[in-house]
């Protein structure tokens, strides 16, 4: 293949279409919670293909409006779209073709579907595009990424419950959850380029960062993550609650990874490379699915609402 059609296919970045199974969990809780009994699974499909699709429109984008920043990354340096010889007319071309093409393809959907992939779409506008561009804003950039995984899982929701809100509960643990990574993320990358002035001009944001701001903030996504999902599990599935220390010990493994030489965190779209994070998670979701199904009579004294007498 000609290298100069590679580098067009290069910067929509299909290897990261991995990161929208993040879809699958709002599509499963879905089809659990909902009484209807969910929807065929050509939405769920139809559903991957168009946030896959509306991925690869803001990571065009995204390339080609960091050059300028990237040059200041050790391995970011080598993009296409910084090495220079791409033509602009083409990038925004490209952009525009998955931007329409993922429209199309959730209109296929529901219209909640569609809704969802066009603030999705937004959500990369703004991340990326001046005068705001939020990924340039300390705090607000972490915030404003981590939003888009909240949205894969409404997707994943509506692709298959498309009549029912999703519970608010669970939608903000998603949130900040996607928050927690993406802390990490910065701080792992911060720790890589170990040069405060170097990963400012990388990442303006960074420069209202340090090493310690990062991994605090990535502790207080955490809690905030795990806060959310106890509200949801106490409220639709007591017996889930004993997965909360499980879940907490997940984020402390993910932290460890951050400290790792070229850390897998960087780059979450290679963390199934992770052998013994995926066997953790795995195991996890196996506690899940026993504990939904098992009733333990005992955990009801959490959702008792009086005081109870000593004898």
């Amino acid at each position: 293949m000609n290298r100069h059609i590679r580098a067009y296919i290069k910067i929509a970045r299909f290897d990261h279409w991995i990161k929208q199974l993040f879809i699958l969990p709002g599509a499963w809780l879905a089809w659990i919670m909902v009484p209807t009994g969910g929807r065929p699974l050509l939405s769920l499909a139809l559903g991957l293909a168009a946030t896959s699709l509306a991925a690869s429109a803001n990571y065009v984008i995204n390339e080609w409006l960091d050059a300028a920043f990237d040059k200041y990354h050790p391995v970011k340096k080598n993009r296409p779209c910084v090495t220079g010889g791409m033509n602009p007319k083409l990038v925004y071309a490209e952009y525009l073709f998955f931007l329409l093409l993922a429209l199309v393809t959730a209109f296929l959907i529901d219209m909640p579907v569609f809704l969802m992939i066009v603030i999705l779409l937004f959500m990369g506008i703004l991340y990326n595009v001046k005068p705001l561009r939020t990924k340039d804003i300390p705090y607000v950039d972490v915030l404003s990424e981590s939003v888009n995984n909240a949205l894969r899982f409404a997707i994943g929701w509506f692709c298959v419950a498309p009549t029912y809100y999703p519970p608010a509960s669970f939608v903000m643990g998603y949130w900040m959850a996607g928050a927690f990574l993406m802390a990490a993320k910065r701080f792992a990358e911060y720790r890589m380029i170990g040069d405060a002035r170097r990963a400012s001009l990388y990442r303006k944001s960074f420069a209202g960062y340090s090493e310690l701001s990062l991994l605090l903030l990535s502790v207080f996504f955490g809690f905030l993550a795990v806060f959310f999902c106890g509200v949801f599990l106490i409220k639709y599935r007591i017996e889930l609650l004993l997965l909360i220390p499980f879940v907490c010990g997940l984020f402390c493994y993910y932290l460890r990874i951050c400290y790792q030489p070229d850390s897998a965190a960087q780059k979450p779209e290679k963390l199934f490379r992770e052998k013994w994070l995926m066997v953790y998670v795995i195991l996890l979701m196996a506690m899940c699915v026993i504990l939904y199904h098992v009733q333990i009579p005992c955990l009801d004294m959490f959702l008792q609402t009086n005081l109870v007498s000593i004898p």
